[in-house]
């Protein structure tokens, strides 16, 4: 996919009687879009782009697709954190339910050796799917010459493609720590937390949102002794719910998971196979230092616009280094258009994907609307957390009038049944027009509806 092999038969290929045939790449290609950037965002928008009839080229500068979400992201850390759930609950819950096994182990090389393989199936997955829609892969780095021309520089040498729309979805990367070297073996980021050989002995975590809480969660399962440490006053990141975060803190407390709250990280040093992180209160004073084997280091993630060409055509960041776009997701440069994590919005992989969607239809003339409301956040802890639409500290905020609406899965009698009733539905709600504003759940995964037996 992606290059056109040449026959050549010159004489001076000719050896022996024999015909050698040669490959060589071809250097240009046209296009109505190019898509730079194959993750959840890029790939489902290029695969509509050429549902809707557009010859389409999809540049990428890894050796699979999928993006962070798919190969260092969502998808290895849902299979860490379901696999190191079950083994949690054989070796914790399952005598409480009346099921008795004997000494419960895990592998972990077998367990990492499954999440590879989800990887692996649902990257090849984008492939095809490519192939089956006629999406033209170029393997390399893009970057932007000219609003309708682009130039992939790979093993191959360059290739450049000319184009009547550029589609930028660039995604993002881990923010690095001030001062703090990131090696990818003790001191790691969500990359490396999802390949250590081994389970620590002690975790420092930097950041109690979501992916510190997510990535923590798997390696205290598996029998670290893991402490987060969050500069703010409350885990669970930007948008939650504040009474949520409270209940959700609560119960990874129970579970052993210890956090350090409105706390910061100075520093941070190798002393042999130990590692020294020097910590202070947020707003100043007391000091101290803690002990760990790993360090973990979740700050959040920033957009990737490297080597993307921005400033040949005059593509301007905003102050947070995102590509300001208008509500059609078009950038200051007409024909060029940029979605997902590197744009303004939740880094989110549904997200990314519903704008991709969306933007390609612009693009053939279709009516283009985005509701950033309704998009939903998801921590998959144990319990899970979910949410969308306006937290209360949103509506007070806004000193908008609304109601509550609350019920605790301990009133549930499925929740009963199944012995996991920590966690309730919240649903906000305009005072005087009954219009639903935001809902909250923090629950198990298994009470699937409130309906039940209620």
């Amino acid at each position: 996919m992606g290059y056109k092999f040449l026959k050549l038969a010159s004489p001076s290929l000719r050896c022996g009687g024999l015909r050698v045939l040669s490959r060589q790449y071809s250097t240009t290609h046209d296009a109505d879009l190019v898509v730079i950037g194959s993750g959840p965002g890029g790939y489902v928008a290029a695969i509509k782009a050429a549902q809707l009839g557009m010859k389409v080229v999809s540049v990428e500068k890894d050796p699979t697709l999928g993006g962070t979400c798919l190969n260092v992201g969502c998808i290895p850390s849902k299979s860490l954190l379901h696999n190191s759930h079950l083994y949690h609950m054989a070796k914790h819950d399952f005598k409480h339910r009346g099921i008795e096994v004997g000494e419960v182990k895990f592998d972990l090389a077998t367990m990492l050796k499954a999440k590879e393989n989800s990887v692996k199936a649902l990257t090849g997955g984008i492939a095809m799917l490519f192939q089956k829609n006629k999406v033209q892969l170029v393997r390399g780095v893009g970057s932007i010459v000219a609003p309708n021309k682009v130039e992939v520089k790979g093993e191959k040498g360059v290739e450049t493609v000319n184009t009547k729309n550029i589609l930028i979805a660039t995604g993002s990367e881990v923010t690095p720590f001030p001062g703090i070297t990131i090696d990818e073996e003790t001191i790691i980021s969500s990359t490396g937390a999802l390949s250590l050989k081994q389970v620590p002995k002690k975790m420092l975590v930097i950041g109690a949102g979501v992916i510190g809480l997510e990535l923590g969660s798997v390696w205290q399962r598996l029998g670290a002794d893991v402490t987060a440490v969050e500069f703010l006053p409350s885990i669970g990141g930007v948008g939650i719910d504040s009474e949520v975060a409270k209940t959700l803190q609560k119960i990874l407390t129970k579970q052993g998971l210890k956090f350090k709250l409105t706390t910061k990280v100075t520093g941070a040093r190798k002393e042999g196979n130990n590692i020294k992180v020097d910590l202070e209160a947020a707003a100043g004073g007391s000091k101290e230092t803690m002990d760990c084997d790993v360090l973990l280091i979740c700050i959040g993630r920033r957009p990737y616009t490297k080597n993307l060409g921005l400033d040949k055509v005059g593509i301007v960041l905003d102050d947070r280094g995102r590509i300001p776009v208008n509500n059609k997701f078009q950038t200051t440069v007409p024909g060029i258009y940029a979605i997902g994590d590197c744009i303004h919005g939740p880094m989110l992989a549904h997200k990314a994907e519903d704008e991709g969607i969306v933007c390609v239809e612009g693009i053939k003339g279709m009516p283009v609307h985005f509701n950033y409301d309704c998009i939903p956040s998801v921590i998959y802890t144990s319990p899970e957390v979910g949410w969308v639409g306006k937290s209360e500290e949103d509506l007070k905020k806004e000193g908008r009038a609304y109601k509550v609406g609350k019920f605790p899965f301990l009133a549930n009698s499925r929740a009963k049944t199944n012995m996991e009733t920590d966690g309730f539905v919240k649903v906000l709600s305009d005072k005087n027009t009954d219009v639903i504003l935001g809902t909250h759940i923090i629950g198990p995964v298994s009470n699937k509806s409130l309906h039940y037996h209620n």
